[in-house]
């Protein structure tokens, strides 16, 4: 017989070469019944083939495959497999209430499928039953055993961001022994094909005595959580002296932080800073969804030593593979934890849950965004009033930045132009040479270079607008506008 001399299993023979569709109704039915139903030959034949490995599914539509530990899995029916899967499912943790179902199969399985169609319409051309379409070894396994998951489950079967996927893969040590054999084969095969030969070697399939492995992986889509933070600290940094000094304790005696990067900085195997933004948020926010890793995205950054102050920057966490969403109860205790921790270098407000479409938000509003600031400048010379006046009197400035020489080691040497919205001084008593300088500008705007001129590279700069020397000592973001976000 065919089946027994090409060792092609039961679900096989039924889907390539059975009238009727192969449907959930096969998945109750046990490979034994099966196996019963198409003996028409030698009983020793039909016997042996049941511990055979099917040359075209490699035992994947035998409900076979080895685990991890190399065991052998054997299941009669749909339903036994599902429950195997479903306990693999569970040992991960995941609360659902639907998922996507996913299965991959090595390549060869698709090759010697292919070969064995051409082979049965090379011999069998004139019947009927050769001409429909037959369906994949993915598809059956999943009209096997989609139902019997669902119901052992519990859940649904739809476009869901949960996935389960079941990955088939040949044995390494089979796939080592047999890929001469197996190459030279394929070059054949595709020869016979192309001068329409009907041969099919039996050594193409002799190397095949193993199932395939299994492996099964459960992962969740990325979930998004937003909100706006703060740097802060309790600490003061005593910078400046004389009136200056006492300026600066008065006005700054709740400080926000100036050593807290925004990602975590590492330069020569040495942190730089006390901690990052992105660790104190992530770090607390990661465990609460039992995720594998996260990633923190920021409308735009601020320097090490820039205070992030007014309404906060806005974020969006994106936690991988979540086992749980949090509730709204629990993200406000990660506030309040973030908030009320010693050191209090970051703080955190509007903490929530929100759907992916955030990150398109996020990017839409960064490029249109408008970010105010408030700079701490010396200048060389006594501040006088027409100075406040010319500087007050500016809307709409646009100026021209070559890209920063403190940056040009990790980015594109460009020029690039800017708009400075607006501007007000503020002046600080008893210090003539320096002064607070409130501004609104564009997105993507070099503060720091603004002020000092950067040796001529931002034009017109602070300095030059003014005449003479200007340097800026601290700088704080006091807000981003980023419309709804």
């Amino acid at each position: 017989m065919w089946r027994n001399k090409k060792r092609v299993c039961e679900r096989c023979i039924f889907r390539l070469v059975s009238v009727e569709p192969f449907d959930s109704d096969l998945s109750s039915v046990s490979a034994s019944t099966l196996r019963s139903w198409l003996e028409s030959g030698d009983e020793e034949d039909a016997s042996s083939s049941c511990s055979r490995v099917c040359i075209v599914c490699l035992g994947v539509l035998q409900l076979v495959f080895s685990d991890a530990k190399q065991t052998l899995v054997r299941s009669e029916c749909g339903s036994d497999y599902a429950a195997r899967i479903t306990d693999l499912v569970k040992e991960e943790g995941h609360e659902f209430d639907s998922f996507a179902f996913e299965v991959s199969v090595p390549s060869t399985i698709v090759e010697n499928e292919r070969a064995v169609l051409f082979y049965l319409k090379g011999k069998y051309n004139s019947e009927g039953w050769v001409q429909s379409d037959k369906i994949s070894v993915k598809d059956a396994l999943k009209v096997l055993v989609l139902d019997p998951l669902k119901a052992s489950l519990g859940a649904k079967s739809d476009s869901s961001s949960f996935h389960i996927r079941l990955t088939y893969s040949k044995a390494s040590d089979e796939a080592q022994s047999a890929s001469e054999t197996t190459k030279h084969e394929r070059k054949k095969r595709k020869t016979g094909e192309e001068n329409g030969s009907t041969c099919m070697s039996e050594n193409s399939f002799e190397k095949v005595y193993e199932p395939c492995i299994l492996s099964v992986h459960c992962n969740k889509m990325p979930i998004f959580f937003s909100g706006r933070y703060f740097k802060m600290s309790k600490q003061i940094f005593l910078l400046l002296t004389g009136d200056l000094y006492r300026w600066i304790v008065q006005s700054y005696l709740l400080q926000y932080s100036r050593n807290v990067s925004q990602s975590r900085w590492i330069i020569d195997d040495e942190r730089m800073g006390e901690a990052s933004v992105e660790e104190i948020i992530g770090g607390n926010i990661l465990p609460a969804c039992f995720g594998d890793s996260y990633k923190f995205h920021a409308a735009g950054r601020e320097d090490i030593d820039v205070r992030m102050l007014g309404s906060g920057r806005p974020f969006l966490v994106e936690v991988q593979n979540s086992r749980k969403c949090p509730s709204q109860e629990s993200l406000m205790e990660i506030e309040e934890k973030i908030n009320n921790s010693e050191k209090k270098l970051v703080g955190v407000k509007d903490l929530k849950f929100i759907g992916s479409q955030c990150w398109a938000m996020m990017r839409e509003g960064e490029a249109e965004k408008q970010k105010q600031y408030a700079a701490l400048v010396w200048i060389s010379r006594p501040l006088e009033e027409k100075d406040i006046n010319s500087i007050t009197a500016l809307k709409e400035l646009k100026i021209l930045q070559k890209t920063p020489v403190r940056v040009l080691h990790r980015r594109s040497p460009l020029e690039r132009e800017r708009t400075i919205h607006w501007m007000k001084v503020e002046k600080i008593k008893g210090s003539s040479h320096y002064f607070l300088l409130h501004l609104c500008t564009q997105a993507g705007t070099y503060i720091k270079e603004f002020v000092h001129g950067d040796l001529g590279r931002t034009s017109p700069s602070m300095g030059s607008i003014l005449g003479c020397r200007a340097e800026i000592i601290q700088l704080d973001v006091t807000d981003v506008k980023m419309g709804d976000f």
